[in-house]
């Protein structure tokens, strides 16, 4: 092996230990790893080996409440953990002595915490954590009362230290998490572009429907990640001036939502374009100028992950220039006329992307509206005014935080009934794999069960592999790190790692004898619990969900386009301010949640027909659709001839803004045979009106969109009107559907 192969191996592990080092479960495995690894070395220098179990639990439960967040922020997450941790420590050590006054408390516990959860994912991870310290210090005094206040104040020892490493860790590596969350919203864009271009695909016999639905799922993960940079950097932006790696971080994200609105953009239906252009090769180069930008996305992913600057081979701008050569060739075609101005707008379209792709690593020149909502609740009013929104049954928060109080309290009673020394167990399974959706509850408690089988197995292997107790807790501290690296991730892998933490600690502890088939059978036990719960008690069936989150999505299209509008009739030019932001991301949000809500619903049992599944998966392509005309007509607001709006255009696009109230609210109040009326009478006879001769190319473009979108409109009246029948069929009958 000569000088250049090893200087080209080692660059590779470089990359390669930067990757690792910058995934979000590399960070959260190394945090742990530090703190339990310290509470090894303290335990067995203090001669304290024994203590050693409670400390590691504190340091687990604590771990569970994090988020990301910047170190004050973390700060204050941890001092109200400390508040919630010792109430119920506290709580436990009262009502021990009485199984039922334990259960009230563990049961009113579960609920008031649970629904701590509308304020947002900081509280709903303290009130997890929590509950899983409640459970363990109930664990802990199964040997006798006593040993609650020995292990307790251990167990928030514990807590406090993790919450010491926790916050020290965010204030000195600050930039890690969003560096990863960036690197994975603009991997998921990358793969976004690349099913993008398989649409332009101009060949016989392909499945548009089938492709369209992969975009339609896999843009659901892309606006989740939008939404977690999001948060990222609004958690760490304060006043005054932000540090630079920051500001180039929000160029970065803003970039992003830029080329999220471009990508999701549609100038003509597809099959159209296909057709047109079928002995042409433009397709084929606005295809692959597409797969070349979905490439510099991975490129850029992995550059911000690395800390380095992505190297561009002039490959996509060359490739634009052959578009723009092919379709100046199409020019003189007439059997092209007809879906020439949307190849045109196309390519305008990827020609703006590719720039907004260049700029993405360079800093802000001029004024930027930076500013970002924040969504957390400012006051105790507020907060109190968003828990009580959940109080009532129609909420899936209420339904889920019923049903873990009707589980917790069956398995309780299965606890006492039996006599289960370890029957806390349970309680825990219950805990860990009880979901808001079916679908989720069912996917957890299969990955739990696999799990505790392969780890109760490890960590019988690793007991006799390796004997000597340091070697069993040094074994302890490493899959401890495991567990809480990835749990967000890799469950059945977290799982794995903590059964196999629990054998190898109740061996140390003298007490491994009949641990393994006690473990499995109540995580079989409370497996089966949960998900009977999630079945019977108040389920959140999605297909019951659809015409609320279908509504919705339609609102949010409207509010998008009346913020597009505002902007073409501004003189200002095109404006990223907050107030369109924000009602872009929320309609996305809004396809997002319907997207993320059919995925659920093919997996539940079938409560309903296969037809009503079927329209439900049909309105959801239309839905998209719509956006992605509507997305296009923003996408292009800072070519248009400001200030000059037709006046025929704009009521084009208050008629479809009033379709769209008119349909969210048939699908809301399908008993109401007046919002049929309302709709049908809002759908007109839409047809391909001619353009003005006073009209620009640009002027057309936003015509075309806003009758390609009209033109959706009846579609989605079909398909709201075969799932309004199938749930009014439902009511009259009885359904538990309904």
């Amino acid at each position: 092996m000569n000088y250049f192969s090893l200087t080209g191996l080692d660059e590779r592990l470089r990359r390669a230990r930067q990757r690792t080092q910058n995934h979000e479960g590399y960070t959260r495995g190394a945090r742990a790893l530090v703190a339990l690894t310290c509470v090894l070395i303290f335990d067995w220098l203090s001669q304290r080996q024994g203590e050693l179990m409670p400390v590691l639990l504190g340091v687990i439960a604590s771990a569970l409440t994090e988020t990301d967040d910047n170190w004050q922020g973390r700060l204050r997450a941890q001092l109200i953990t400390m508040v919630a941790f010792s109430l119920v420590a506290l709580a436990v050590w009262l009502t021990l002595p009485w199984p039922a006054l334990l259960l009230a408390v563990l049961l009113l516990s579960a609920f008031t915490l649970t629904m701590l959860g509308a304020l947002g994912d900081r509280y709903r991870a303290i009130a997890f954590g929590a509950m899983v310290l409640f459970i363990y210090s109930a664990l802990a005094a199964q040997t006798g009362h006593s040993q609650v206040s020995t292990s307790t104040p251990l167990m928030l020892a514990g807590a406090v230290w993790y919450g010491v490493v926790s916050v020290l860790w965010s204030a000195v590596m600050p930039q890690a998490p969003v560096r990863h969350r960036l690197s994975k919203l603009y991997a998921l864009l990358g793969q976004y572009l690349h099913l993008k271009a398989q649409l332009l695909e101009p060949v016989r016999e392909v499945d548009l429907a089938e492709r369209r639905m992969a975009l339609v799922l896999h843009n659901a993960r892309v606006v989740d990640a939008l939404n977690a940079t999001k948060e990222s950097l609004f958690s760490r932006l304060r006043q005054g001036q932000p540090p630079s790696w920051l500001l180039i971080s929000m160029q970065q994200y803003l970039a992003a939502q830029d080329i999220h609105e471009r990508a999701s953009s549609s100038h003509e239906d597809y099959q159209v374009l296909s057709t047109a252009f079928f002995h042409s090769d433009a397709l084929y180069r606005c295809q692959r100028v597409l797969t070349l930008l979905g490439e510099q996305a991975f490129r850029l992913a992995i550059a911000i992950r690395a800390k380095t600057v992505p190297v561009h081979h002039g490959a996509t701008a060359r490739a634009i220039e052959d578009l723009h050569s092919a379709i100046q060739h199409l020019g003189g075609l007439p059997s092209a006329h007809r879906s020439l101005p949307a190849l045109n707008a196309l390519s305008n379209n990827l020609t703006a992307m590719a720039l907004v792709f260049a700029g993405a690593l360079k800093p802000f020149e001029g004024s930027v509206d930076q500013s970002l909502l924040d969504r957390q609740p400012g006051t105790l009013r507020e907060a109190w005014a968003r828990i009580r929104a959940q109080l009532q049954v129609r909420s899936p928060l209420f339904r889920h935080a019923t049903r873990l109080v009707v589980s917790l309290a069956v398995g309780f009673c299965i606890m006492l009934a039996t006599q289960d020394p370890h029957g806390y167990w349970i309680l825990l399974t219950i805990l860990f794999v009880s979901q808001q959706q079916y679908a989720a509850t069912l996917t957890r408690l299969m990955q739990r069960t696999m799990g505790t089988a392969l780890g109760l197995t490890l960590g019988w292997a690793l007991i006799q592999l390796f004997p000597r107790p340091l070697m069993q807790s040094a074994l302890m501290v490493l899959l401890g790190a495991v567990f809480l690296g990835s749990r967000h991730t890799r469950y059945l892998l977290a799982t794995v790692a903590v059964s196999a933490l629990l054998l190898l600690s109740f061996h140390q502890m003298g007490m491994g004898q009949g641990v393994i088939p006690t473990r499995l059978l109540d995580t079989i036990v409370g497996s089966v619990i949960a998900g009977l719960a999630a079945w019977l008690v108040l389920p959140n069936w999605q297909l019951r969900q659809w015409p609320g989150l279908a509504a919705r999505a339609l609102r949010t299209q409207a509010v998008y386009l009346h913020e597009i509008l505002a902007q073409y009739q501004a003189q200002a030019g095109k404006q990223d301010n907050l107030s369109y932001r924000l009602a872009r991301r929320n309609a996305h949000n809004a396809d997002a949640a319907l997207s993320s809500a059919y995925s659920a619903m093919l997996k539940e049992p079938s409560r309903g027909s296969s037809a009503q599944k079927e329209a439900s998966g049909r309105f959801l392509i239309y839905s998209h659709t719509l956006l992605n005309y509507i997305s296009a007509i923003g996408a292009h607001r800072d070519e248009l001839v400001l200030g000059q709006v037709d006046a025929g255009l704009l009521a084009s696009a208050e008629t479809l803004q009033q379709q769209l109230d008119g349909l969210a609210l048939a699908l809301e109040r399908p008993q109401d045979a007046s919002s049929d009326a309302l709709v049908k009478d809002l759908l007109p006879q839409v047809g391909e009106a001619p353009c003005p001769a006073e009209f620009g190319d640009l002027q057309r473009l936003l015509q075309t969109q806003l009758q390609l979108a009209l033109q959706l409109v009846p579609h989605l009246m079909e398909q709201a009107t075969q799932m309004v029948k199938t749930r009014l069929s439902a009511v009259l009958q009885g359904s538990p559907l309904a």
